[in-house]
């Protein structure tokens, strides 16, 4: 029986009636005869609530009572998803960090996972449960819990995944896929089937939000497929894996209101969507600061605002399709 693990992120479990949607998505797939982990999220802005509560109380909170109070969040979320199924005759358990096997070092807000004893989440899927696993934390040395700071629970995931040799690792939020760019700011924006995990790697460290690169880290080295999808609809979502296209250009992205980054395989290569962004620039009359070009991205910087509407310029001159 093959093994998948799905994450579901904070605005996926942000209420009980968002719970019951997450809920189907999971015993849809465990009918079909798979073991199911799940891991999940603090519900909504639970984090950045408890943050701001504790900074109420005391601005140096000590780190290490911070990973403790902020560890709460996903296991309230793992405890109502788990109460919910075994309502509606799935068995189910819910485990803290700690309580599935995570060890990560001494670092408190950012820690690492250094490894992963499956040994309790094998013996409850052996029972024929499905195993919910509090995401964004795990315990070190000491026995203390310890966070793993920003896209802590895609991080949590994507290392179950490849600690427990699953097939898959879906990544659920509220949007279904890795698009050509922001479909917030263009309409014309398309949605991405594939993508490599160098390329999901570039538009995260540019400011897309899908991922997070510790995830995609993780699953390159143990080639752990990752499928982005969406918790509200059924659409397919966008594939991370090791595949390769060159000389193929998947996206750009925006970062902040100076800079832009044009990601695709064997970019560096792509003398011709070089030059188109050479000329747009020289139209636009942009002053450039930076241009630097990699075997999958190019990124740029410039003196001034870059306005959305540049963006969509060189989004339809590079024609960028999946």
């Amino acid at each position: 029986m093959d093994t998948i693990v799905l994450k579901f992120g904070g605005s996926s479990v942000a209420d009980n009636e968002k719970l019951k949607i997450v809920a189907k998505k999971i015993i849809d797939l465990y009918e079909k005869h798979h073991n199911i982990v799940v891991v999940v999220s603090a519900q909504g802005k639970t984090t950045d609530k408890l943050i701001l509560e504790a900074k109420e109380i005391s601005e140096k909170a000590e780190d290490r009572e911070l990973d403790v109070l902020l560890s709460t969040g996903e296991q309230i979320s793992t405890a109502k998803l788990s109460i919910l199924l075994n309502k509606l005759g799935y068995p189910s358990i819910s485990l803290t960090g700690w309580q599935a096997g995570i060890c990560t070092n001494n670092t408190n807000q950012n820690a690492i996972i250094e490894c992963i004893d499956t040994s309790r989440i094998k013996k409850e899927l052996e029972k024929g449960k499905i195993v919910i696993v509090a995401g964004f934390q795990g315990i070190n040395e000491n026995l203390d819990i310890t966070t793993l700071g920003r896209g802590g629970s895609d991080t949590t995931a994507v290392a179950i995944a490849s600690a427990l040799n699953a097939k898959n690792c879906y990544i659920f939020s509220d949007v279904d896929g890795v698009y050509t760019t922001d479909p917030n700011i263009l309409e014309n924006a398309k949605k991405l089937s594939a993508l490599s995990y160098e390329e999901m790697i570039a538009l995260s460290s540019e400011g897309a939000k899908v991922l997070h690169n510790r995830c995609i880290e993780i699953g390159e080295k143990f080639k752990v497929p990752i499928i982005t999808k969406s918790t509200f609809n059924n659409k397919s979502g966008t594939v991370i894996s090791d595949i390769i296209e060159e000389n193929t250009i998947k996206s750009i992205v925006k970062k902040d209101v100076s800079r832009i980054s044009i990601v695709g395989n064997g970019i560096i290569r792509n003398i011709e969507s070089i030059k188109v962004i050479l000329d747009k620039i020289e139209k636009n009359k942009l002053e450039m600061l930076e241009f630097s070009v990699s075997e999958s991205k190019i990124s740029i910087t410039f003196k001034n605002q870059v306005t959305d509407e540049i963006l969509k310029e060189i989004h339809e001159d590079l024609r960028i399709t999946q």
